[in-house]
């Protein structure tokens, strides 16, 4: 049960959590795998953001270039658009109230 409630958790909010990390500077898959993995809660694979990415770039969210490796094949970079832009803002105001309204029902309200 653990292991399933943290999944969903981590459904509901890993491409918010990409648009964020693409905020303020293009990146490539494997390196948005790494960044996430920095935070063990957000630990995910290329299998998951690899689509994720597809699915972000078909809503306008994210655009992409493709640029020279320094080793090996080029590579794709994801950027930020504008309505990446402010769908990250409006989540960002939808989350403090959703967590707030959480912490306050189960208790871990900060004081």
């Amino acid at each position: 049960m653990e292991h399933g409630l943290a999944t969903a958790l981590r459904r509901g909010t890993l491409e918010f959590c990409v648009l964020a990390l693409l905020e303020n500077e293009p990146r490539y898959g494997v390196e948005l795998v790494t960044q996430l993995a920095a935070q063990t809660a957000l630990t995910t694979s290329e299998g998951t953001i690899y689509p994720l990415l597809s699915r972000l770039r078909r809503s306008g969210w994210v655009a992409t270039t493709w640029q020279e490796s320094p080793a090996g094949p080029p590579r794709r970079y994801y950027e930020l658009t504008g309505q990446g832009k402010e769908a990250l803002a409006h989540f960002r105001s939808e989350w403090v109230a959703f967590r707030t309204a959480v912490d306050r029902i189960v208790g871990t309200e900060h004081t």
